[in-house]
């Protein structure tokens, strides 16, 4: 039998998105307690970290992923050649809306950033960067609900939406606001 190390190293690698420890676990189910699926996962970040190899296994999305370390992204991205995706101004005003304010309906983003948000809204679903997480039941014509997906967390490289900016922690970062600008939160 392979050593539970090498068959999580086997399936981080073949996975398309995070895994997470559970999923591992129940993948080994019977051969390997859960237990033991986290140590073994423990192991191989500090055995990649100590080899400074150029990747490392990163919790994103509430699930284990292969991440290039980021000393070594200018160079993948000199690889690649091509431009990533950007989002505008509209669609990163919108996308904070949903991820602080979620489930927020799309009356309420509109409301905040002052115009409509519906094509956006779409851009952002057709991207999986958000999706429909329900129906407001309490408000007439039950308006849809929107939320962040995995896609965003991984997009992002947050584990979860606690990693998000705090207010302050902008406020910090970004010069003073024109008092004429509207506020998003």
């Amino acid at each position: 039998m392979l050593p539970l190390k090498i068959i999580v190293e086997g399936l981080l690698f073949a996975a398309e998105s995070p895994l997470d420890a559970e999923k591992i676990a129940a993948t080994v189910e019977g051969e390997h307690s859960l237990e033991e699926v986290r140590e073994a996962i423990g192991e191989l970040r500090e055995e990649y970290e100590s080899m400074g190899r150029a990747f490392e296994v990163r919790e994103v999305g509430g699930g284990f992923q292969f991440r290039t370390r980021p000393e070594v992204a200018m160079y993948c991205v000199r690889l690649k050649r091509r431009v990533a995706p950007r989002l505008s101004r509209a669609a990163m005003e919108t996308l904070a809306v949903v991820a602080y304010r979620q489930p927020v309906i799309r009356s309420e983003i509109d409301k905040i950033r002052g115009v409509d948000s519906g094509g956006v809204l779409r851009s952002l679903l057709e991207k999986d960067l958000i999706r429909v997480s329900s129906r407001e039941e309490k408000l007439p014509g039950r308006p849809i609900l929107y939320a962040t997906t995995q896609r965003f967390l991984e997009t992002f490289d947050l584990e979860d939406l606690s990693g998000l900016p705090t207010v302050e922690e902008m406020d910090r970062l970004a010069p003073p606001p024109d008092p004429a600008s509207p506020k998003l939160f």
